[in-house]
């Protein structure tokens, strides 16, 4: 085999570890984000939390890896005070993040598929005038159903053995209030093979089921939906309403689901306005009986940003409550100054680490308030009019717009919220393809979809519309949307179609 030189021309892109944490510190949400900081505390002594400063601001000199006069000063006054620790993180300016590393750090080569917009609901309303806004409390939170329950079990004298199955029970609940599981395994967990204590068990089982479904909330206890609208109707004053709900809740909420009215008087023999009466009762009743003792905190979203009213503008303000105060341990970061060789010592480099760890997070929450405030220049209408006046937009205009890639903007918008006067909503909310409009224009999908829930919420509930009319009322106002399209964002918006939004 015969060995040659071959002289090749190729291009490719190394990046750093510097670099890559950066990357990867933009794409994480707020609470994945606080995780990354927990653990770069634990692992890098140069590293510590500063509980009562703001987060500091970026330095517009470079940060020498000797001595520095705001550092001096600030050892002083704690040396004062017998403290040794002082600030020492370095802002991010661009001479020392590195222009070419910066450059690909914002036009990286991966780009991610970008398919939709997923709405987000709002987590709360941050109404107001304009003025400051406050991150959601995280109290402790309403009573859990299983200590509900427990509380109601104390003064009802119950046996050592039924208070014990009762207890089980109790703890076999569900979220909304459901038995998880059936007696029979139940009982079959706790005895094993041993069917004369299982058929005991069970007994005390099926006496405590009564008990617990004898508890506020009504409802509570049952093994599916049936039961469930059952239990509670049975503490209504008795009437033939009641009667016929019970009796349809009993066998026939299939076709109460699909509104089929000839079937339903058929099978109950109830004239329609007794139906009617059955169910208004039924739609008063309560699914999951354990919704209210639900953790409301599981469900908060605490804003990144928050949009302001400035005089006629909308200025973004990053959210204090979520960015990490961090600054480097000034006691030991001095200690190792003096040391010959300390730039490739192991120590010099886990100091390195600390420096460039609390600039990408900077540099994180830089790029999302730059992000935040090109979307809220582009979209001035819906935060004076809602979601109505959306415009029509792509990652590719914001990435355009701040010499960014399209691959940062979807980092920047993914698990990343705003805080408006009309809720709180994840970047990505803003962003929606166009519709042609009859006069040459264009309308936002996101505005599509806000103009349909608001037909759906002012049809004749008797005489809901179907996809084909909302289509060409959308048509009516100029804007074209095809059937098909229209489904879609009625699903979306997890609207039922037109035969399951009958009323009786």
């Amino acid at each position: 085999m015969k060995q040659s030189l071959q002289v090749r021309l190729s291009q490719h892109l190394s990046l750093t570890p510097q670099l890559q944490q950066s990357i990867r510190l933009l794409q994480l949400s707020t609470l994945e984000l606080h995780q990354e900081v927990e653990q770069m505390l634990e692992q890098n002594p140069f590293l510590e939390a500063e509980e009562e400063a703001a987060f500091p601001e970026p330095a517009p000199e470079r940060v020498a890896a000797g001595e520095r006069d705001s550092e001096r000063s600030d050892a002083e006054t704690r040396a004062e005070t017998g403290t040794e620790a002082a600030t020492d993180a370095p802002g991010l300016d661009a001479a020392e993040f590195g222009t070419t590393e910066r450059d690909e750090w914002e036009n990286g080569t991966e780009r991610d598929d970008f398919d939709g917009i997923a709405e987000m609901p709002s987590a709360g309303g941050q109404g107001g005038d304009g003025g400051d806004h406050e991150a959601p409390e995280r109290g402790g939170g309403p009573e859990s159903l299983p200590d509900h329950l427990r509380a109601q079990t104390v003064g009802m004298r119950l046996s050592p053995e039924d208070a014990a199955a009762l207890a089980v029970l109790i703890d076999s609940l569900n979220e909304d209030g459901y038995l998880a599981d059936s007696l029979d395994e139940i009982a079959e967990r706790l005895t094993g093979d041993d069917e004369e204590m299982r058929q005991e068990l069970l007994e005390r089982l099926q006496c405590a089921l009564k008990w617990l479904q004898s508890l506020e909330p009504l409802g509570v206890g049952a093994r599916d939906l049936s039961e469930c609208l059952t239990l509670q109707l049975r503490t209504l004053p008795r009437s033939e309403a009641q009667a016929i709900a019970i009796l349809v809740c009993r066998q026939h909420l299939d076709l109460l689901a699909r509104r089929d009215m000839k079937k339903l008087m058929a099978a109950t023999g109830a004239d329609e306005d007794m139906l009617r009466a059955a169910q208004a009762l039924i739609v008063a009743l309560e699914p999951k009986p354990g919704r209210p003792f639900m953790r409301a905190e599981a469900n908060i979203i605490v804003p990144d940003v928050i949009v302001q009213k400035a005089g006629r503008s909308w200025k973004v303000v990053l959210n204090p409550d979520v960015m990490p105060k961090l600054r480097i341990n000034d006691f030991y970061a001095q200690a190792i100054r003096g040391t010959r060789g300390v730039n490739g010592s192991p120590l010099g480099a886990r100091l390195q680490e600390a420096r460039w760890f609390v600039k990408n997070i900077q540099q994180r929450f830089d790029t999302i308030q730059r992000v935040s405030q090109a979307i809220v220049e582009r979209q001035k209408n819906f935060f004076t009019h809602g979601a109505i006046a959306m415009k029509p937009l792509v990652l590719r205009e914001i990435a355009d717009e701040l010499g960014l890639h399209e691959s940062t903007i979807s980092r920047v918008t993914t698990a990343k919220y705003m805080a408006t006067l009309f809720g709180t909503f994840e970047l990505k909310y803003f962003f929606g393809s166009s519709l042609a409009t009859e006069a040459g224009g264009s309308a936002s999908s996101t505005a599509v979809r806000a103009l349909l829930k608001q037909l759906v919420a002012a049809e004749d509930p008797a005489k809901p519309l179907s996809d084909s009319q909302l289509s060409q009322m959308l048509e009516e106002q100029g804007i074209q949307v095809a059937r098909r399209t229209v489904a879609k964002y009625r699903e979306a918006l997890k609207i039922a179609p037109a035969n399951l939004r009958r009323t009786l």
